[in-house]
């Protein structure tokens, strides 16, 4: 477990953590007594704890037994961890062999929020690449990958995200108008996959493409490539190779297919310059 300098833990948090971790030893749960019979903690404190994170469906509450258990909120957060490492996990192979036909870095990633976070990768060897690391996470507005997974939202959804977000420009090429960004969104619809031509980093080029499952897009699969290395020959390679193993992922996960790379590709729109 990593330890931080200079850390002072908050009390608050520390407790509620507590709580959950009980509840998890204990799956029968706890009633208010049990609770401050193992803490020690003052009642009112702990009252207005165990309210607190109830009302937020953190916790549940049996008014029959007098008894908190893990609640809604906490079993829907695991499910979701859970979920992104099966998918993780279940990419794999799909990544790597995307990754061997380009010679080129391979990622997934799913939405959080307006943040794409990379949940899986498979680097390339050219010393030249684009370094990035499973879990961190970047703006979903100014990456190839977030522009697939936005352009999957229902459109009030995707405008309550952006009600109250800042497009930053990141380089000259960052979109930073709700109105343009909403326009290359509904192009990402239209074509089946989107194209980040340095928006978040100068000299990268990336194609991305979507991963369905349980009859909505997951996840979206994209390889980025220096400029210096990109061609038409590899943009072309690039997004059907990447179309093909999305596909492949998505079958495996019950998934539908891409619409716009069903057939023999005459209908697609192919990445351009």
């Amino acid at each position: 477990m990593q330890r931080f300098k200079d850390f002072k833990p908050v009390k608050s948090a520390e407790r509620a953590l507590t709580v959950i971790e009980l509840l998890t030893e204990k799956v029968d749960g706890l009633t208010f007594s049990e609770f401050e019979e193992r803490t020690g903690w003052p009642r009112s404190s702990l009252y207005n704890l165990l309210r607190t994170m109830a009302e937020r469906r953190h916790l549940g509450y049996d008014s029959h037994t007098h008894r908190y258990r893990i609640g809604i909120r906490i079993w829907e957060a695991g499910e979701a961890f859970i979920s992104d490492n099966d998918l993780a996990i279940e990419a794999q192979p799909f990544l790597k062999e995307a990754s061997r036909q380009l010679d080129e870095t391979v990622q997934l990633a799913v939405l959080d929020g307006m943040e794409n976070v990379y949940v899986a990768k498979v680097e390339t060897d050219h010393f030249l690449r684009l370094v990035s690391k499973i879990g961190s996470r970047l703006p979903a507005y100014a990456t190839g990958l977030g522009k697939v997974l936005l352009a999957a939202l229902p459109e009030r959804e995707l405008l309550a995200r952006l009600e109250n977000e800042t497009l930053e420009p990141f380089t000259a090429k960052t979109i930073t108008s709700v109105d343009r960004l909403l326009d290359e969104l509904r192009d990402v619809c239209k074509r089946g996959y989107a194209i980040d031509t340095g928006e978040f980093t100068q000299g990268v080029y990336c194609v991305a493409v979507p991963v369905r499952a349980r009859g909505k897009v997951v996840a979206a699969m994209s390889s980025s490539v220096p400029d210096v290395r990109v061609s038409d020959r590899l943009r072309t390679a690039m997004f059907e190779t990447l179309a093909e193993q999305a596909d492949t992922l998505s079958k495996t996960l019950g998934g539908t297919l891409n619409p716009h790379s069903e057939s023999d590709g005459s209908n697609v729109r192919r990445p351009e310059r």
